[in-house]
């Protein structure tokens, strides 16, 4: 028999049984009972978000603070200074090992601290004065480094200790989009001049930061 005729042969058969069947009585057709619903499952997603809504909001704020991202914005300006002192000692043939103190003086302007001759001293400031990049790089860092270095010890203290402080949960913003660490330290510095707190002493303020570099570090 061939596929061909296989095929009449079966379609033939169903029309017959179909044409056997008694036909049903309209209305009389019992309603098919509906499906109960399926129980939710562990990952059911209105569970799930409601869950995950109530741990949030049960977090701190400052949990949610990208400090890795922090640490890598100050230590690319860190980096960037180490690298143009260390050219700098280069092009005026001074000891690679030297370390450099960088802050500001009364009128605002790049100071060095260090034990080298006065004249070349005076030689290099005036070339990092000149520089913009460098000035902004170090203006940066006077707000960031103190905002970073209170932050991070808040942070562990509170994870090793469970010791909450409350003037960085003021600090941090609900708006996430609020939290880069230039708008901390913003945060940090007008606090601090504003509020007297033992949590907010022991760290430098713009006007008397100072970094001390070595640029074989």
């Amino acid at each position: 028999m061939s596929l061909l005729t296989s095929l009449i042969k079966a379609s033939t058969q169903f029309q017959q049984a179909m044409e056997k069947r008694p036909p049903s009585a309209p209305g009389n057709a019992a309603a098919k009972p509906a499906a109960p619903e399926a129980p939710a499952s562990a990952t059911d997603d209105r569970f799930t978000l409601s869950e995950r809504a109530g741990f949030d909001t049960a977090r701190p704020k400052s949990a949610k603070l990208s400090m890795a991202e922090y640490k890598q914005t100050v230590g690319q300006d860190l980096a960037y200074m180490r690298e143009t002192l260390r050219h700098k000692l280069a092009e005026y043939k001074l000891n690679p090992a030297t370390s450099v103190e960088v802050s500001k003086d009364d009128a605002g302007k790049i100071s060095l601290g260090s034990g080298m001759p006065e004249q070349t001293r005076a030689r290099i400031e005036q070339d990092l004065n000149n520089s913009k990049t460098f000035r902004e790089a170090f203006s940066r860092l006077s707000a960031s480094e103190p905002t970073l270095h209170f932050v991070d010890n808040a942070l562990k203290l509170n994870k090793a200790y469970g010791v909450n402080n409350s003037l960085l949960d003021t600090l941090v913003s609900d708006n996430q989009q609020f939290n880069g660490l230039q708008d901390l330290a913003h945060r940090y510095d007008s606090m601090r001049q504003t509020v007297n707190t033992d949590q907010a002493t022991g760290y430098s303020d713009r006007k008397n930061f100072a970094l001390s570099l070595n640029t074989r570090a």
